[in-house]
């Protein structure tokens, strides 16, 4: 993000017809956020745009407004946050423990039979299986070293609690938790991502065109959000 005293705040003030001397307030680059919470319904998407570079996508998660156009987008049900789609992005969100790479090696494998020279079973005999146990390894690596990333993060901001007696010093009975199964796996990888999405967590994707796109708007978007967070407590 560009600092907000570079911020180009004329052609913003000039559109609203609002003093351009610095004195109206809320001031969008010293209270952005309470700017846009006022004013985003009456400024166009190409100079909401412009905000792009002051705020970031967890900043704006504040603004009701965004955070419902985040869950409309959710229902238009976008390609990047679907299922396959998302496990591959953001492999450090899954939780579960199987072998990665399988699905990536099997496409690597069937293309040499298939399209690679044909399929000549004389040239790609072998070829097939290297390559998908190349590939298998290559995803995996990168999701190790995404994983590692990440690890490396969160440790350095880990700040230790004081020991209060809690109820993680109480041995844990064998055989009392179940193991997961695929489709709890997924329900709650696909949670994760759905959450991760609307609080502006997640990486590589591009919020922009969700947060400042009015056709996502709707006449009852505080009673759908209203909605969604009491399904979220329910769960």
């Amino acid at each position: 993000m560009t600092s907000n005293q570079s911020f180009d705040m004329i052609p913003v003030l000039a559109y609203l017809g609002v003093e351009k001397d610095g004195s109206y307030s809320p001031s969008p680059s010293d209270q952005t956020i309470d700017f846009l919470i006022k004013h985003i319904h009456n400024l166009p998407p190409h100079l909401l745009l412009k905000f792009s570079s002051i705020t970031s996508p967890k900043q704006r998660t504040v603004i009701h407004v965004i955070r419902n156009r985040r869950l409309k987008y959710i229902d238009t049900q976008p390609a990047e946050l679907s299922f396959t789609s998302a496990r591959h992005t953001w492999p450090s969100v899954w939780p579960g423990r199987e072998r990665r790479g399988v699905a990536e090696g099997h496409d690597e494998e069937q293309w040499a039979q298939t399209d690679f020279m044909q399929g000549s079973t004389k040239h790609v005999k072998k070829l097939g299986p290297l390559l998908r146990d190349y590939e298998e390894e290559r995803e995996a690596e990168r999701v190790r070293n995404i994983r590692r990333t990440q690890l490396a993060a969160e440790e350095s901001q880990f700040i230790p609690e004081e020991d209060e007696g809690s109820a993680e010093d109480e041995p844990v009975e064998s055989g009392t938790v179940e193991e997961a199964t695929e489709a709890d796996n997924r329900a709650e990888f696909e949670r994760r991502i759905r959450e991760r999405f609307i609080y502006g967590l997640l990486d590589n994707i591009d919020y922009d065109r969700v947060d400042w796109d009015e056709s996502l708007d709707t006449d009852n978007d505080r009673d759908m959000e209203e909605r969604w967070f009491d399904d979220e407590d329910e769960d």
